[in-house]
């Protein structure tokens, strides 16, 4: 036994580490990697492995995990305020989306308890392949991220009543339950207990237990203590009938806001990771092809039905929520799936007779195609659906604007531009904002922000935007190309307007400083010097120092960048410039610790007395070791 272990964990790794990073390296992203491994060595292709049911038990143990992490990242306040979404979109979706199976299900010649029962298990989506998918692809955040996180938080909880409901509509009524049974009120009260002991014994237990293991020293036991925590949870919760995952989700709210958060998602993260990967590839190694291919246009068609009726319910749940149509497209297809959890929920109908065998196996397969199809959606979506979303928000007709007798323009409202726009607007300047994004503007608009929509590189839009009389033309847009475009068009047709503009980075400012564009500002340069000089100073350096040593850095790369420019077409006199600048530089530092340290520690020391309050300092402050060495030498600065 031990040596097919082994050989089985020697396999799905094998199978991992080829798969999945070809599978990135395709832009197919790492769910769908695990995927095709588990197809590839499941018993349907290879069949190089033993029974998949095992290693799916342990691999379900991912999920627990994961839903654990998103509970430590959520503290009890940031959940309350994503109540609304919850309770909104995610009970909506349950809801909606049940009906539209159920009734499909009766269409189908099922009974009302089966369809009903088809419903709840179809409605639910896999919280790991979705939240996995959009992680990859930094989409958690965005507005479609954070709407299928709250439906699929509600989806967990509503395991709850599904676990309690199913076997109340089986024919074998509570012979199906999967908990202990000791009658009605008993239940509740066993089950509330449970929960307020995670409750309570995660806020007033668990610091000083951590605490004292934490004081060991010892990492090993510490991750043993957060495993055991998690285990011990979802026993518990298992064995009074409730979903494993709930009962960590909760345990996770509950040590949010614990001083050893951050260490416990460390230890925890790669743990999750492996069992996530296994419980991918136990998915794909499931899947039964000979059912497939026995009945392809019965598969094929229940396919296509769960994610049309899904996708069709979210899509219009979207739209009522006002989403955006980008972030709409996004949400629906990332939710279009079966769940992880049907796999539990079918067994429950299937001890309780609900379903036979052969129902069964069919809506199996049927959830495991469409958990393999969402990463092939969400490719779909990002290569082709919001690139026609955007297409349509390019040809979208731009605002009326009223407001021409403004002295500043700002093309571009993002986190660059929005920091001008507040500077200038704290000094009582008035400014015309355009943007191209119609999804942001309707945000800066509940913000309070005068946004316009319109693409600035249309010398109409400038025109009626006041370009004719304003003094000053900010142009803070993200893309280099729209950049280079709105201040050729103004320089050719409003010569009298002063131009400002953000280059992303130092080829971006070459190309706005080769075109004219005088006043050119780097993104990252002005708070990577201050960083610069913060770390400075807290290595000794005496704060008017390390400030001088950053405004010299600034000046002279801004020199250099401007002579740089000359030779952009010539890449090695490009590189030699800068190679040489660095030893120069380096030379000179070193030259000047060796040389000049008795120099420095008297303008050190005649800092020192003028803080001190002593009689006789020096009258000029102590100059940065380095300034004036390299004031006429050129420096590469951000890559």
């Amino acid at each position: 036994m031990t040596n097919a272990l082994l050989l089985d964990a020697f396999i799905f790794l094998t199978a991992a580490v080829i798969s999945v990073p070809v599978a990135k390296r395709l832009g197919l992203g790492s769910v769908l990697g695990y995927l095709i491994a588990g197809i590839i060595i499941g018993p349907y292709l290879l069949n190089v492995v033993g029974k998949t049911e095992d290693v799916m038990h342990v691999a379900e143990f991912g999920v627990v995990l994961m839903l654990f992490l998103i509970g430590l990242e959520l503290k009890p306040a940031l959940l309350w305020q994503l109540k609304g979404p919850i309770l909104g979109l995610g009970a909506s979706q349950v809801a909606l989306t049940t009906a539209a199976l159920a009734i499909l299900g009766l269409i189908f010649g099922l009974s009302w308890q089966q369809a009903l029962t088809a419903g709840m298990i179809l409605a639910l989506s896999s919280t790991a392949i979705v939240l996995q998918s959009l992680t990859e692809r930094r989409q958690l955040k965005t507005e479609s991220g954070q709407a299928s996180f709250a439906v699929l938080l509600f989806q967990d909880i509503a395991v709850i009543p599904m676990l309690a409901l199913i076997p109340l509509l089986a024919p074998m009524g509570d012979a199906a339950s999967t908990g202990p049974s000791l009658g009605g009120w008993q239940d509740g009260l066993l089950i509330a207990g449970v929960i307020c002991a995670i409750i309570l014994g995660g806020h007033y237990l668990m610091r000083p237990v951590f605490r004292f293991i934490a004081q060991s020293g010892l990492r090993e036991i510490f991750v043993a203590a957060a495993l055991l925590l998690v285990i011990l949870i979802a026993l518990a919760m298992e064995h009074v009938g409730l979903s494993p995952a709930l009962g960590t989700f909760l345990a996770g709210v509950v040590l949010a806001e614990s001083e050893y958060r951050h260490e416990l998602e460390a230890n925890i993260e790669p743990f999750k990771g492996l069992l996530l990967g296994l419980f991918f590839i136990s998915v794909g190694a499931g899947i039964n092809f000979t059912l497939l291919t026995q009945q392809p246009g019965m598969v094929l068609g229940l396919l296509l039905l769960l994610t049309v009726a899904k996708f069709l319910v979210l899509q219009g749940l979207g739209g009522v929520s006002r989403m955006h149509a980008a972030h709409r497209w996004t949400f629906a297809l990332a939710l279009a799936q079966g769940s992880e959890f049907a796999f539990v929920l079918l067994t429950l109908a299937y001890k309780g007779q609900l379903f036979n065998a052969e129902m069964v196996a069919l809506l199996t397969l049927v959830v495991a195609l469409s958990m393999a199809l969402t990463p092939v959606l969400l490719i779909i979506n990002q290569r082709l659906v919001q690139t026609r979303v955007q297409q349509q928000e390019e040809e979208r007709e731009a605002d009326t604007i009223d407001a021409q007798d403004n002295p500043v323009i700002i093309v571009g409202f993002g986190r660059f531009g929005q920091i001008v726009g507040r500077l200038l607007h704290a000094h009582g300047i008035g400014t015309t904002v355009l943007d191209n994004d119609a999804g942001h503007i309707e945000v800066l608009r509940k913000y309070g922000y005068k946004v316009f929509y319109g693409d600035a590189d249309r010398l109409d839009l400038l025109y009626a935007a006041g370009a004719h009389q304003a003094k000053l033309l900010v142009v803070a847009v993200g893309n280099p190309a729209k950049s280079l475009a709105v201040c050729e068009l103004a320089q050719k047709h409003f010569p009298q307007i002063k131009l400002l503009a953000r280059a992303i980075d130092r080829p971006h400012a070459h190309q706005l400083l080769q075109i004219g564009v005088d006043l050119v500002y780097r993104e990252t340069v002005g708070s990577a010097v201050d960083l610069g000089v913060c770390a400075l100073k807290e290595l000794g350096v005496r704060a008017n120092q390390a400030w001088r040593a950053g405004q010299t850095f600034k000046q002279h790369d801004e020199k250099l960048l401007r002579e740089q420019t000359a030779f952009i077409d010539d890449e090695n006199m490009y590189i030699t410039k800068s190679v040489q600048y660095r030893h120069i530089l380096a030379e000179m530092l070193k030259a000047n610790q060796d040389d000049k340290r008795s120099e420095l520690m008297s303008a050190w020391e005649n800092q020192t007395d003028i803080d001190n309050g002593n009689e006789n300092p020096e009258e000029e402050a102590p100059r940065p070791f380095f300034a004036s060495q390299i004031r006429d030498t050129p420096t590469r600065g951000e890559k």
